[in-house]
């Protein structure tokens, strides 16, 4: 399967939206921009979501099976989803990760930590969040919290949260080493998107509930999070573990490109059908006269 199937232009979509090497300002990158984007636009963006949907299946399933068969070398794949408030994990976790099985889904959204949590190290409750052999893991929000929130809010010292950008390349780095596919997507929306989808929210009863009054206590800090965004984009982008920068602005754009990251990482990992452990010839013919 080429790698550039589903994509304009050429090149894979991991490297169009590949955040820069050496320093990177969230800034300086477009968040209404679509590369990569096989279609004409939103009119169409059901459509090129959907031609991706039998392949990811297939992908999906393939490994999920290896997972049954061979669960101590089974293939595991991480989406880890950042961003800011109203960027869209929740909106990609439905319409992205919805063209798959869900039984060969495990997702995680991590709060603020718990008691339990907080009694350990950062990282506990990360690892233990884990996906299994053959499965596909969905972090909402994830390890990069504790470089993000913590930093901007000042829930530690200074000292303890510029340590933890080289213990998160150290467990990302043994978790690829184990067999991980990590995909880092950071949602990247706009201030004043931000402001429409808040809005938006306000409009009427159906949509109250997805409103959170201390959204606009981190809007307020926004400078902050991208300060932080940046560190975390720049000090923790190995080959092997790298980021990718969403433009989220258009929500159809948004879904397309992660499925379709997902699709070209999972291709990339050259997964077959596990080989039947019985004889095939055998159990044809018991079936057949049963």
């Amino acid at each position: 399967m080429a790698k550039t199937a589903y994509v304009k232009g050429g090149k894979p979509l991991s490297q169009l939206l590949r955040a820069p090497s050496g320093a990177v300002d969230i800034r300086s990158i477009p968040t209404d921009a679509s590369p990569g984007y096989p279609g004409r636009g939103k009119s169409d963006a059901e459509a090129s979501r959907l031609v991706l949907a039998s392949v990811l299946g297939d992908l999906q399933e393939r490994m999920y099976a290896d997972g049954k068969a061979k669960p101590e070398t089974a293939k595991r794949v991480l989406l880890i989803l950042q961003g800011m408030d109203t960027s869209g994990k929740g909106g990609i976790i439905r319409h992205a990760i919805g063209l798959v099985d869900p039984q060969g889904i495990q997702i995680k959204a991590f709060k603020a930590p718990t008691a339990e949590e907080r009694a350990h190290d950062f990282l506990w409750r990360i690892t233990n969040a884990l996906p299994g052999p053959g499965m596909i893991g969905i972090f909402d929000r994830s390890q990069y919290e504790d470089v993000l929130i913590v930093r901007v809010e000042q829930l530690v010292p200074q000292d303890v949260w510029e340590a933890r950008y080289d213990q998160i390349n150290a467990w990302e780095a043994a978790r690829v080493a184990e067999g991980y596919t990590l995909i880092k997507c950071f949602l990247h929306v706009s201030k004043e998107e931000q402001k429409k989808r808040l809005a938006a929210r306000l409009v009427g009863p159906d949509k109250y509930w997805k409103y959170n009054p201390g959204d606009l206590d981190s809007r307020a800090k926004w400078d902050a999070y991208e300060d932080a965004y940046n560190a975390a984009l720049t000090r923790c982008n190995p080959d092997a573990a790298p980021w990718y920068v969403i433009p989220a602005d258009k929500k159809w754009y948004r879904d397309w490109a992660v499925a379709e990251l997902l699709r070209e990482k999972m291709a990339e990992l050259n997964l077959d059908w596990p080989a039947p452990t019985f004889d095939v010839e055998a159990e044809r013919a018991r079936v057949a006269a049963s």
